[in-house]
């Protein structure tokens, strides 16, 4: 048995704080199914690049790093978001109505495995708690659901890096960006705490850390989405205006 230090709520925890024995082997599992589907794919991306990419071969080392590591975070965004999807629209873990405990406290075994899944950023710490606590997991998925924009951004640099910057595939990807940005990003924050302000008597029964993460932490991502809204609007307005002059 996994011991913590404070009790944690949830239904596969014991009153004295314990974690099952097969609950941690599945985050074990996950963990590090996550790092050896990085590893493969980062791998991968290297042999099908220098297979199929000419201009592949003639970047220098950094940007070959950097080429490859794209292509794991988009495999790793589309993934994410599908799943993300898949659990908070098509599965009936987090439908209100088909049962009948509180919705932040619901999980499941494909919600425990995305979970632990390596992840970056201010969502680390978040994800952490959720898959420890077992709470909070749908406000989760839904930000975890904004990785659906990850490709396009990937997209964007691999064609700034092949020189295709004035090329039409450029300005359709741009404006897809702008679209899913709007949508993954600032729409469905709207919907996060919207639905947050409506289920708050809910909210306030997750445990003491859980609860003002989030309050504090989906704000903080909030704002970082609206500056980098900001930047690709403008981005957007100029590409557009470019390509319209020089026709």
């Amino acid at each position: 048995m996994v011991e913590f230090p404070f009790t944690l709520p949830h239904d596969f925890l014991s009153s004295a704080g314990h974690v099952s024995q097969t609950k941690g082997y599945h985050w074990v599992a996950s963990v590090v199914s996550g790092v050896v589907v990085c590893i493969t794919v980062y791998k991968l991306t290297g042999i099908i690049s220098l297979l199929c990419f000419k201009g592949y071969g003639k970047l220098s080392n950094a940007q070959k790093v950097e080429w490859n590591n794209r292509g794991f975070s988009t495999f790793h965004a589309l993934v994410v978001a599908f799943v993300s999807l898949y659990l908070l629209l098509l599965s009936d873990t987090f439908d209100e109505n088909s049962r009948g405990d509180l919705i932040v406290t619901r999980t499941s075994t494909l919600s425990d495995t995305l979970l632990g899944v390596l992840h970056h950023g201010l969502s680390m710490f978040s994800i952490i708690l959720a898959l420890i606590s077992g709470q909070a997991q749908f406000y989760i998925l839904m930000v975890l659901f904004s990785e659906s924009t990850t490709p396009f951004v990937n997209l964007r640099w691999y064609l700034d890096i092949a020189c295709q910057k004035d090329s039409n595939l450029y300005i359709y990807n741009g404006v897809a960006l702008f679209l899913g940005w709007l949508v993954a990003r600032i729409l469905l924050f709207i919907f996060f705490f919207s639905h947050m302000f409506i289920h708050f008597d809910q909210v306030k029964k997750v445990f003491p850390l859980g609860f003002y993460s989030l309050l504090v932490v989906p704000p903080v991502l909030a704002t970082m989405n609206l500056y980098w809204f900001w930047k690709i609007s403008k981005g957007l307005i100029r590409t557009l205006s470019k390509a319209r002059h020089s026709q």
